[in-house]
C-alpha cells in the first residue's frame, strides 16, 4: 500500500483507523516518512505508541487517539483508508474539502465511489492458499 501510493522520504502520511499502528510505523522505519495515526480505540492507539517508542520513531510517528472526523488532514502527502464503503462515503467530503491537489489516498479493499481510481491492485496474501485477497484502490485529488 506505501509503494502504490509511491510514498516518498519526507513525505507526510495520515492513516484514518491507524490500528496497531503497524502502517504508520512502516511509513516512517522503511520510507523515511513522516506519519500520524488517528485511531478511536484507546487501547490500540496505546498499543501502537508502544511500538512506536521501543522503535524510537516518536519524533517521525504521531498517534492521535479520536474521532478522524475532527483532525485536520490539510498537511497530508498520503492518506491511507481501511474502512468499509458506508465509512469512505462519511469521509469523503471531508477530504474533497481538506485534502489539497496531488494527495494520493490509497484506500484498502474498499472502493471511494463516486472517485475514479488512478491504481488498482490486487494481491493475494497467501498465494499458497489463493486466500485472503485484498484490492488497493489509489486516488489522486485534482
Amino acid at each position: 500500500m506505501l509503494v502504490l501510493a509511491e510514498l516518498k522520504p519526507g513525505e507526510v502520511l495520515y492513516d484514518l483507523g491507524s490500528g496497531d499502528g503497524r502502517a504508520v510505523i512502516m511509513a516512517a522505519k522503511d520510507f523515511g516518512a513522516r506519519a500520524v495515526g488517528v485511531e478511536l480505540r484507546e487501547d490500540l492507539a496505546k498499543r501502537a505508541l508502544s511500538s512506536i517508542h521501543e522503535l524510537g520513531l516518536q519524533d517521525r510517528v504521531t498517534i492521535v487517539n479520536g474521532d478522524m472526523f475532527n483532525v485536520n488532514l490539510s498537511a497530508a502527502d498520503v492518506v491511507f483508508l481501511y474502512l468499509t464503503t458506508s465509512a469512505n462515503e462519511k469521509i469523503k467530503p471531508k477530504l474533497e474539502a481538506e485534502l489539497k491537489p496531488g494527495v494520493r489516498v490509497v484506500s484498502h479493499d474498499y472502493e471511494i465511489v463516486g472517485w475514479k481510481p488512478a491504481k488498482v491492485k490486487n494481491f493475494c496474501e497467501n498465494p499458497k492458499l489463493g486466500y485472503p485477497s485484498h484490492t488497493l484502490y489509489l486516488y489522486r485529488k485534482g
